[in-house]
């Protein structure tokens, strides 16, 4: 079976995630290795709703490395607690920023971000991974994008 995604772009936000979320799931399903999951993942994010950036950090030791995104180069490692990433790893919680130049200690990857949200991947307790999506548009995501996200999460902690 070819992999592609049946989206319908009329539809408002939340139903196109009600409608992408069981495709990451039957996209992901037979497929055991954690990387190309991830990259499908983030991959079927983007085309769904032309994020400016979306990706995933791995815990790794002490801090986040990148994994598989889409998008401009970013930055390689973020410590525990720095920037978003940082912090929603730190919190074991989703943070949404409206304006991420108004967060203390964003860390600036790129300076064509204006709003993100980070999404925490829990595994038994501990955070694992983070899933980062950024816009190049301020005020970009709400409480659909948040609740999807989340709805989310659990799939990909079960691949770790």
């Amino acid at each position: 079976m070819a992999e592609e995604l049946h989206l319908d772009t009329t539809l408002t936000k939340a139903e196109q995630y009600r409608q992408l979320l069981p495709q990451i799931e039957a996209l992901t399903s037979s497929e055991p290795d954690l990387i190309a999951n991830l990259s499908n993942t983030v991959a079927a994010l983007r085309q769904a709703f032309g994020f400016f950036w979306v990706g995933f950090y791995l815990v790794k030791n002490d801090e986040l490395v990148l994994g598989p995104f889409q998008g401009p180069i970013a930055c390689t490692r973020i410590r525990r607690g720095k920037g978003v990433c940082g912090t929603s790893w730190e919190q074991a919680a989703t943070i949404l920023v409206p304006d991420v130049e108004q967060f203390p200690g964003h860390i600036a990857c790129s300076s064509d971000s204006k709003s993100e949200i980070v999404v925490p991947v829990l595994k038994n307790g501990e955070v694992v991974a983070v899933l980062d999506v950024d816009s190049d548009r301020l005020n970009d995501f709400d409480q659909d994008d948040q609740q999807a996200l989340e709805q989310l999460m659990p799939l990909v902690a079960g691949w770790f």
